[in-house]
């Protein structure tokens, strides 16, 4: 068995034997315990009750964490003329349009969010097979299709979180820095929770929330009481 370093092992005794947590004890032990040399994102994982391949229990949207996420979100924008201008002026990191999709279809991707003008849906439809596996692809639902490019912008660096449910009914998501207080990130993950719950599709059937768990980037999850925070359970 390979020998535990003494960061690993002072960690692993810190959170022994605790689960079913609540929230705010969750969020106070991963920060207590984000001791890496860089500063942890704190992440989010929730098991839900869902199979998202019936489109009515698929389980997607986006959540304003009011705390942010930490983290430098970097934003390509397909516009043209005025609305270009309008994305360059409102901190977008690319703009384009023919060139840009160009540009993605010969590997470059490096951007966490993209948004487009509904004029350039068409364009950007060509490139589904790129975007769409990286949960990319523009979609009016999670208001990444829109004219207030400005608006979706602010958005995207200003701690707006996209989530979506894996094949397997898991959504996860990092909802802030292990150098936030312990407030914000509690804040953070309240609004995330919520945003889940009331995102319940119709199709979903028996217990909606299964587990929660809660943990840093180098850190243990933390297994949170479901029943705390499901008004389900």
């Amino acid at each position: 068995m390979a020998k535990l370093g003494k960061r690993t092992k002072a960690i692993r005794e810190a959170v022994a034997g605790k689960s079913n947590l609540s929230v705010e004890d969750a969020v106070t032990l991963v920060k207590g315990n984000a001791s890496a040399k860089f500063d942890e994102t704190v992440e989010i994982a929730m098991n839900l009750g869902v199979d998202p391949r019936h489109a009515d229990q698929m389980v997607r949207g986006v959540v304003g964490l009011p705390n942010g996420t930490g983290k430098d979100v970097r934003v390509a924008v397909f516009a043209r003329g005025p609305k270009a201008e309008e994305a360059q002026a409102a901190g977008a990191d690319i703009v384009g349009a023919e060139d840009l999709m160009e540009s993605i279809q010969g590997g470059a991707t490096d951007f966490e969010r993209v948004i487009a003008t509904p004029d350039m849906m068409p364009l950007v439809g060509r490139l589904g097979k790129v975007l769409g596996p990286r949960g990319l692809m523009p979609n009016p639902k999670l208001g990444t299709v829109t004219a207030d490019v400005a608006g979706a912008i602010e958005a995207a660096k200003g701690g707006q979180v996209q989530f979506r449910a894996e094949k397997t009914g898991i959504i996860h998501a990092g909802i802030g820095k292990a150098s936030f207080s312990e407030a914000n990130i509690l804040e953070n993950a309240k609004a995330f929770i919520d945003a889940i719950q009331k995102a319940k599709p119709s199709g979903a059937k028996g217990t909606y929330v299964k587990k929660i768990a809660i943990s840093s980037t180098m850190g243990p999850g933390l297994k949170i009481d479901v029943a705390s925070v499901n008004p389900d359970a």
